[in-house]
């Protein structure tokens, strides 16, 4: 919009506009819009800090985004655990020696037959020396 004051067809000359050289009266000094580089360090020095600030605020960040990652991936665990039956001992095992007897009498033991069998069908070396735990053979 255009000031109603400054409306006339003819041309006024007011202080503030007029321009000398390419710079306004006002710019005493040349090289004012430089003047902003007299103090680079400093602002380099504030921009690093800030810079630092953020990447501080990011690696926290990231790590309560893996906190609790870590947090849901133990609590899928553990309702995964509840919809399963797990082995749980004072349950499965048995209690009195009754229970293990029986347990025990229930076992099958195979008849000598088919130790033969499994004998005969071994790869494994009869003259190969006994292992004993904690001894280096050395291959002579």
């Amino acid at each position: 919009m255009k000031d109603p004051s400054r409306s006339s067809t003819s041309p006024s000359i007011i202080s503030e506009d007029v321009i000398i050289n390419g710079h306004s009266h006002e710019d005493d000094n040349p090289f004012a819009e430089y003047m902003w580089m007299e103090n680079e360090e400093e602002f380099n020095r504030q921009a690093n800090l800030l810079l630092k600030q953020f990447l501080f605020v990011a690696q926290i960040e990231e790590e309560l985004w893996e906190e609790e990652f870590i947090e849901r991936c133990f609590q899928e665990m553990l309702e995964e655990e509840e919809e399963h039956e797990w082995f749980i001992p004072a349950r499965d095992l048995p209690q009195t020696m009754d229970q293990i007897q029986d347990q025990f009498n229930d076992l099958v033991i195979s008849d000598s037959s088919s130790l033969e069998d499994l004998v005969v069908k071994s790869n494994l070396n009869p003259n190969a020396k006994e292992f004993v735990p904690g001894v280096k053979y050395l291959n002579i």
